[in-house]
């Protein structure tokens, strides 16, 4: 065999990864192998490994008798849509894609080269977690990953695929990371698993259950898109990484195509009831305002009384943060709080404009709540917008009461434009409160309380329930009507292209975690 041959012989085998048997198994479970999830991820023939024939060093426990080149992850660079990015794909069919001291170095090796050359990093997760036959410094690898993605947070936007087990140790380096992808039914998530919570709680709980896609969809807000198989995963990452910048030093990319249909700005007209108490979609409101088809909801079946994503208006990305009277009337509770504060917290680092469309009608209120610590969640959301240095606008379409007001992108935490429609309503609190408040005596002393009651809180809605007492002192920038949302929005942020705003030195803030 000539040495040519040789090499080729050798790639071959290390493609095979744990075997044809094993993959099979992989195929039957419906899951796709390491090296066809990076094929489908990145652009046809882009892809370029690095570390191909690594091998594990250990010779413990019957390792020396099992060697795999590549040593169960697949690790190098490629593009999407012809931008580059870094990639590390784990092999579940070479000893469960477990993490060793080799597995974690090629890792790192990626990462190390994403933060030099200023590109995003997707992780595609498959894994047993730590190679239990190489002690100390399996876990020792995982630190290594975990300190490289403290580092390149909000420098390379981070995104973790996971598809298949991750647990243990491992889900902490996903956690840190910019978004999280899961795949229905062959992924899950947890610190320990079903055995062991049976043991501890005694309580009786399935994998899918514990930390399925659905579980962290939906209750414990860990993951940010689910998806119903492999292909369908990898395509929204495609997708999802259209909207980001390469790195913290540039602007997000900028179609030049874009479409928006007309006959939306008669639409956006009829969205809100005449009754102020009735709910509507506020993602009807948005869809109104942006390019047709361009909204990505993040974390959309977690805290849905939020509404956060990404859009496109005029071909731009922005990020959306918007309440969704719809769910919970909109109120700001402790994870949506924390749901809107992260994703606040990534545009700015990636140099992402925010539209916010506020209708709040306060924090919810509870002992629940309370004892929860919604003083501390809610301050998260106040504090990333007010540390955000990118371009802000925000637009009243009803309701914006009390702190929660204050919260949401106000002109006094540093948003640049504030806009609200005729229907706005910003006051302390609602009338009908403030009028059992303020004239408390003349109700109770009435001879008709009620009739007394009801004409005071007209009073006060006459008063403060319209968006001119904000305007008259420059608090709202213009009352525009719906229809003219979207033309203002597009001259507003032309306006801010090239807003230059920096905080004062720090080493970093103390976030309020």
């Amino acid at each position: 065999m000539s040495k040519n041959e040789a090499l080729l012989d050798k790639r071959k085998s290390s493609h095979l990864g744990g075997g044809q048997a094993r993959i099979d198994k992989q195929h039957q479970q419906g899951k796709l192998t390491a090296r066809e999830r990076v094929t489908l991820l990145l652009d046809e023939g882009s892809f370029n490994e690095i570390g191909q024939f690594v091998e594990h060093r250990a010779t413990t426990f019957g390792l020396d008798k099992q060697h795999f080149a590549g040593d169960g992850v697949v690790t190098g660079f490629g593009t999407i849509h012809g931008r580059l990015v870094y990639v590390f794909s784990q092999d579940f069919t070479v000893l469960g894609g477990s993490l060793s001291e080799t597995h974690a170095a090629k890792i790192c090796r990626v990462m190390d080269l994403a933060m030099k050359n200023g590109a995003p990093l997707i992780g595609l997760n498959d894994s047993g977690g730590a190679r239990i036959q190489e002690g100390v410094v399996s876990l020792a690898g995982y630190a290594d990953i975990f300190y490289r993605n403290t580092r390149a947070s909000g420098v390379i936007p981070q995104i973790s695929v996971i598809m298949g087990p991750c647990a243990g140790g491992a889900v902490y380096s996903p956690a840190l990371t910019d978004f999280i992808f899961m795949v229905e039914e062959t992924s899950y998530m947890f610190v320990t698993g079903p055995n062991v919570v049976k043991t501890v709680t005694h309580e009786e709980v399935t994998s899918e259950a514990l930390g399925g896609a659905k579980a962290h969809a939906e209750r414990s807000g860990v993951n940010h898109f689910t998806a119903a198989n492999d292909v369908e995963c990898l395509k929204k990452v495609r997708d999802l990484v259209t909207y980001f910048p390469q790195n913290a030093r540039e602007l997000p990319p900028q179609p030049t195509q874009f479409a928006f249909t007309a006959s939306k700005l008669e639409t956006i007209k009829q969205i809100l009831p005449e009754n102020v108490n009735v709910p509507y979609d506020i993602r009807k409101v948005v869809e109104c305002v942006i390019d047709d088809e361009s909204f990505r909801e993040v974390q959309e079946d977690f805290a849905k009384n939020i509404v956060v994503g990404f859009a496109r208006v005029e071909g731009k990305t922005i990020g959306i943060v918007a309440n969704q009277p719809a769910a919970l009337a909109g109120v700001l509770d402790i994870d949506a709080s924390r749901k809107g504060a992260r994703f606040v917290r990534f545009c700015d680092s990636f140099n992402i404009p925010l539209l916010v469309f506020e209708d709040v009608p306060g924090f919810l209120p509870g002992t629940d709540q309370e004892w929860r610590g919604i003083i501390t969640h809610g301050a998260k959301l106040l504090y990333a917008f007010s540390e955000a240095t990118v371009p802000r606008i925000t637009v009243i379409t009803r309701k914006a009461y009390g702190g929660a007001f204050d919260v949401m992108n106000s002109k006094n935490i540093g948003a640049d434009l504030n806009y609200a429609w005729p229907t706005a309503e910003i006051a302390v609190m609602g009338a009908k409160g403030a009028a059992e408040i303020i004239f408390k005596r003349e109700i109770s002393e009435a001879v008709d309380p009620e009739a007394k009651w009801k004409e005071k809180e007209a009073e006060y809605a006459d008063l403060f329930a319209n968006p001119y007492r904000a305007a008259e002192r420059g608090i709202v920038d213009d009352v525009i009507l719906p229809e003219e949302t979207r033309s203002k929005v597009i001259a507003a942020f032309k306006m801010l292209e090239n807003k230059a705003e920096t905080l004062p030195f720090k080493k970093h803030g103390n976030i309020p975690l």
